[in-house]
Order: structure tokens, then C-alpha cells, then sequence
């Protein structure tokens, strides 16, 4: 993973010609900005923690899993939203850890977590790095000994799989690629693919409640969790004895979304599928975002549902954002809606959806259109870091509500990114659909003005009163981080925050579990 950007570096795409001019003529970016620190260059505060204190985490985990040095702690510096990796890419490694430290068992996360709550260290649990809302920045550093990064990467396997059941046990530290590998040979899948995929680990999906791509076919990842091992610095939480329960409230939902502020988790049992014998993507056009909304909500309430139903706005398929391969290229007009079906019965489902899609004005493209989606899903993130340095800023940001609040919702974001920033390029797709709602996923370019994370952070809190106002989510399925925390305090109101606070107070007394994130 690139410290500075996203993904593989090999990956990296110029900036194509006509994009940059449209970058030019729409939003006012004349010349790229100065280029990425060096990692050597990054600056770091001191290591706070003493020889005392290492010493002891490396009497838990072993010394050679204690690690100190200069690339470490930098990688393991925030995550990969826009401030961050403009922060990252201007050298400036503040938020970093003193070490970051490789449990490779239960017993040591729960050791580790006992003697940091003990010793007053101050822990972030780390799985691929990738949060977006500032999930990895702890604040009030001052207040502890320390900083530590919690690297889940040596808890990686698949422990057991149930194929009466229908479960599979995983650590942790596995990331989602390793998942499907392992889970092939037993011809199964999770059949989750959010954009974090190729780095995203699956104790990170439980913490923030990720959502895949093919949510509408399989589920978001909360779904998929039966049950779960949390260490918490006062004890261990095993839950999920059971497909379902009345014995009182069902516990794994107050660790699933948790974000590592009130344990770590170890252990995951995860519902699995059969893996799909066929899959199908193809392309719809509406002659406008209205309509298409409509005949998504038609498919959510009445069926077939497609595994994969996403619809683009009149501006993102102008763009072009749908196909990241052919960003800038102009799309087809109107709004283009992308549908996927996998399983055993693709072409009974397919046909019945299409004749639901045709009835409320949909165009058919065929199979182009779906094929281009499926082969650019991973690739958006490269894009924003060739825009970062072209001198744009690009962010995304998302949000969920009812279908019949969903336009009021749509147009408040748009208006407060537009009263924030100027005169941006705002995009937006439905990405995932409910029998009551859906989620909305925007996109925002700007140039870049002299102070660029300022820029944005204005920007983003203008849109986290419009969402909280308008009666949307303050997110769907990126967490709360510290982006979201004072939004957050106002979705859940007074109560909420007190509920949130006790159970803090009671399996974290003291705080160390990154400190700053999820509680308001």
C-alpha cells in the first residue's frame, strides 16, 4: 500500500490530456502542485513512549513484533481520506504512533490491551489502513504515555468452515482478497466488495459496518456476521451462540460499527455463499435521475433484486465516473445504471428485471457498459491520487435515506457543497438499495485553494449539517471516525451519547482505545 496515496504504486495513471483540460475549463486547475514528500522526508513527532514501556509490550508479543522505526510508523499514520493523504503527501507524519505492535493471538491482543489500559497507552487498532473519516488520528495524545498501532496482520486465518451451516471462522488481519482465496476452495464467497477490497481487512468491515458493491445481492457485512470474539481491556466478549435470539438485546450490534473504541475484535464467524456458477453486468440508460430512482426502488420493493444496482446522476454519466477507464471521455447522456447478476438463475432473474427497468423508461446498453464497471470497480482511489497532484481536490463522501426523502436529501448536499467550495464538480450515484431507502454517493472536485484540508474541512462540515438537517444518515457505511463524531452526537441525540459514554466507560474505563473516535 502506498503510505502517500492509495494501493500499489505500480498502479499509478497519468492524468489524460482531455482531463486535464477539463479540470481547466470547469473548475479553474492551471498547474499541478508541488510533488509528494519523500517517506524519509516525513516528519514525526518523538517516540513518547519509554524503553520501560516497549520493553514490557515486547515481554506480551515479542520484541522482534515491537516495531520503531521511521517507515513503520508511517505507514501506519492515518488512513486515506483526502486530509490525510494531503496532510501525508505535504510530510507531515503528526498523528503517527510510537510503535506499532503485532499481536498474533487473542491472548496477546487481550494482554496488550490490559497492560496499554494499565500503563495509560493510548491503542488504534490497524487492519489495512483504509478508513476515510478519520478513523485512525487518535486526539489528546498528551493525555497518555503513549501511542501504539494495533497491526491485526499476523491474525490472517481462516480457522473453520461450516458448509452445513453455511459459516466460515476468520481472524481478523485476513483481508478480503485472502478471504475469497481460501473461501474458493471450498466453492464459497462472502460476496463483499466495497472499493477497499484489494487492502481492506475483514475485522476492518465488521468496525465500520462496510457495505460491498453487490450489497443488493448479498448484503452489507453486518449482515454477514454471526458472531464475534471482541478483547476489551476489562474481559472478553464472545457473542453469537445462535442465527437469532430473543435473550435480550442482540449485543454484536453494539460492536459491529464500533471502530475500535471499545475492544478489538479476534475472531469473526461470517454467513458465506455458494460461489456464483455465472455473472452477468450490464448497462441501463434513464433519461433522467428521477426515473432511474424510481425503477431502483421498483426493483428493491417488488423483485428481482440484481446482486449489483447502482445509478449514476446526469453529471457523473456525463463524466464519465461510472467507467474509471474512461474518466473524461463523456458518457452515453441521461443517467446510466449499472445492474449484475451472479448465482445459478442469472438469465430467469435478468429477464424479469429488465422487464421492470423497460417499464419505468429504462434503455437497455448491454453487456459494455457493465463490463467496463466491473473491470474499473477497484480503480477510482488511483484516479484521486493523479487529481491530488494535478491540483484538484477530490473526495467522496456518502449518506442514506428514505425513498420518499431521497430528492430533498440529494439536493441538500449538493447546495451545501456548493455554498462551501464555489463552483465544484459535484457527482452522485445510488450505490446501494433497501425496500425502504437507498444510499447516496457523492463525489466532489475543486480546485485546490492555497490551504487545501482547510478547504475541504469546511466544506465538509457544511454537508454534515445539511445531511443531519435534511434527515439523512451522517454516513451509510464509511463510520463515524472523527469526521463524522459532532453530526453523529446530533443523529443520535442526548440519550444516544449517554448510552454510548457507559458502555465506553465500562469495557475501556480509562480510554485508551482510540481516544477521539466514534464517541461524541
Amino acid at each position: 500500500m502506498l503510505w502517500s496515496g492509495w494501493g500499489d504504486p505500480a498502479k499509478a495513471r497519468e492524468l489524460p490530456d482531455q482531463v486535464k483540460k477539463l479540470l481547466g475549463d470547469l473548475l479553474g486547475v492551471r498547474a499541478p502542485v508541488a510533488p509528494a514528500a519523500a517517506l524519509e522526508e516525513v516528519r514525526l513527532p518523538p517516540i513518547a513512549l519509554t524503553e520501560a514501556l516497549l520493553g514490557a509490550l515486547a515481554g506480551v508479543v515479542g520484541e522482534q513484533h515491537v516495531l520503531t522505526g521511521h517507515e513503520d510508523r508511517v505507514r501506519h499514520t492515518r488512513g486515506k481520506s483526502t486530509p490525510d493523504l494531503l496532510r501525508m503527501r505535504a510530510g507531515d507524519g503528526g498523528d503517527a504512533p510510537d510503535a506499532v505492535v503485532l499481536p498474533g493471538s487473542h491472548d496477546e491482543v487481550a494482554g496488550l490491551l490490559e497492560l496499554c489500559s494499565r500503563e495509560r497507552i493510548a491503542v488504534v487498532p490497524f487492519g489495512g489502513g483504509t478508513s476515510v473519516v478519520g478513523g485512525l488520528a487518535p486526539s489528546g495524545r498528551d493525555r497518555f504515555a503513549g501511542v501504539v498501532a494495533l497491526d491485526l496482520r499476523r491474525l490472517d486465518r481462516l480457522r473453520s468452515v461450516d458448509t452445513e451451516s453455511m459459516l466460515a471462522d476468520f481472524e481478523p488481519g485476513v483481508r478480503a482478497p485472502d478471504a475469497e482465496r481460501l473461501l474458493a476452495a471450498h466453492g464459497l464467497t462472502l460476496g463483499h466488495f466495497p472499493q477497499s477490497f484489494e487492502y481492506a481487512t475483514l475485522g476492518g468491515f465488521a468496525a465500520a459496518r462496510s457495505s460491498g458493491q453487490a450489497s443488493a445481492g448479498y448484503g452489507r457485512f453486518d449482515d454477514m456476521v454471526a458472531g464475534l470474539t471482541l478483547a476489551t481491556p476489562t474481559g472478553t466478549l464472545e457473542l453469537g451462540r445462535a442465527p437469532k435470539s430473543a435473550a435480550g438485546p442482540d449485543l454484536r450490534q453494539l460492536v459491529l460499527g464500533s471502530e475500535g473504541a471499545f475492544g478489538v475484535i479476534t475472531s469473526l464467524r461470517l454467513r458465506v455463499r455458494r460461489a456464483p456458477a455465472e455473472r452477468r453486468y450490464e448497462g441501463w440508460r434513464f433519461p433522467a435521475f428521477a426515473a432511474g430512482s424510481a425503477a431502483a426502488r421498483a426493483l428493491a420493493q417488488e423483485g428481482p433484486l440484481p446482486a449489483v444496482l447502482r445509478l449514476s446522476d446526469e453529471t457523473e454519466t456525463m463524466v464519465g465516473l461510472a467507467d474509471p477507464e474512461a474518466i473524461g471521455s463523456g458518457g452515453p447522456g441521461g443517467c446510466l445504471m449499472i445492474t449484475g447478476y451472479e448465482g445459478a438463475d442469472v438469465e430467469p432473474r435478468r429477464a424479469r428485471a429488465s422487464a421492470v427497468l423497460a417499464r419505468y423508461g429504462g434503455e437497455p446498453l448491454g453487456e459494455g457498459p457493465g463490463q467496463a464497471w466491473e473491470h474499473g470497480r477497484f480503480s477510482a482511489p488511483y484516479l484521486r491520487d493523479s487529481l491530488l497532484a494535478a491540483g484538484a481536490t477530490v473526495e467522496t463522501l456518502e449518506t442514506a435515506g428514505f425513498w420518499s426523502n431521497l430528492p430533498r436529501l440529494y439536493d441538500a448536499v449538493r447546495l451545501a457543497l456548493l455554498g462551501a467550495l464555489g463552483s465544484p464538480l459535484v457527482l452522485c450515484h445510488i450505490s446501494h438499495v433497501y425496500e425502504t431507502g437507498a444510499s447516496l454517493y457523492f463525489t466532489v472536485v475543486v480546485a485546490q485553494d492555497g490551504e487545501p484540508v482547510a478547504q475541504w474541512e469546511r466544506a465538509k462540515e457544511a454537508v454534515n449539517a445539511a445531511v443531519v438537517e435534511a434527515g439523512g444518515t451522517i454516513t451509510h457505511h464509511h463510520g463515524v471516525g472523527r469526521d463524522h463524531l459532532q453530526a453523529y452526537g446530533r443523529e443520535i441525540g442526548p440519550v444516544g451519547v449517554r448510552i454510548l459514554r457507559a458502555v465506553k466507560e465500562s469495557l475501556d474505563p480509562e480510554g485508551v482505545l482510540n481516544p477521539g473516535v466514534l464517541i461524541p
